[in-house]
């Protein structure tokens, strides 16, 4: 049985996959790099680190650590202006979030910075949903690799452990994500994975190995998630 669910952030919580493909096209245009948009949606799952130095590698340009830590800052200030009037966060995911964490554990595991995580869940005051918010600070390899889960797991065992209640399995945790590495990382993790169609096709993500593909969490209940994956 599942007992504990494990979400992306963007692109599954927060609309936000074009907003930061415009924030990263104007800080890297000013560096004289260009960024299409499949320049942008080949690199799904990368950090903002890993995904800047690609870029910089594509154009063969040398990439020095303080004009990348300038670079990171100035991304994150363009995306926070785009998401400061108005959060752009999918319809019926915040209710399903509610009614899910009163029947799960919930963790949030993505490679967005800790900083615009802590930002939307403020506001959007998501935080007591979730045992376990793992960001890219907290990992040395992005997805597809499976050590982002791999380590929520464990921060959630040891959460559990502390409240004298069972760890859980990989196998009896859900991961929820917009992309094929997303959804490749989750399997290599010996879980379970649920892939929302918000970004890329249906196709691209039953090629990474998702369970089951929808196209909205809008649809989902607790008891679709227990009649689907239990």
């Amino acid at each position: 049985m599942i007992q504990a669910i494990f979400f992306d952030f963007n692109g599954v919580i927060i609309d936000d996959e074009p907003l930061q493909m415009a924030a990263y096209k104007d800080v890297l245009a000013e560096r004289g790099i260009d960024l299409t948009e499949s320049d942008y949606y080949s690199a799904l799952g990368m950090d903002d680190r890993t995904f800047v130095r690609a870029a910089f590698e594509r154009a063969r340009k040398k990439l020095t650590d303080d004009v990348l830590q300038l670079m990171l800052e100035d991304k994150t200030v363009r995306h926070r202006k785009l998401i400061e009037q108005e959060l752009p966060l999918f319809p019926g995911v915040v209710t399903f979030l509610k009614a899910s964490a009163r029947e799960f554990s919930l963790g949030l595991v993505s490679m967005a910075t800790a900083d615009e995580i802590n930002y939307v869940f403020e506001r959007a005051r998501l935080s007591p949903l979730f045992s376990v918010v793992l960001s890219a600070e907290n990992v040395s390899s992005c997805k597809p690799a499976p050590e982002c889960y791999v380590t929520a797991v464990e921060k959630l065992n040891e959460k559990r452990l502390a409240e004298r209640r069972l760890p859980v399995l990989g196998s009896e945790c859900l991961v929820i994500e917009d992309s094929p590495p997303g959804i490749m990382s989750g399997r290599a993790a010996g879980m379970r994975t649920l892939g929302v169609t918000n970004t890329v096709s249906e196709e691209q993500l039953r090629a990474a190995g998702a369970d089951v593909v929808t196209a909205s969490l809008a649809d989902w209940t607790v008891d679709a998630v227990h009649h689907v994956f239990d």
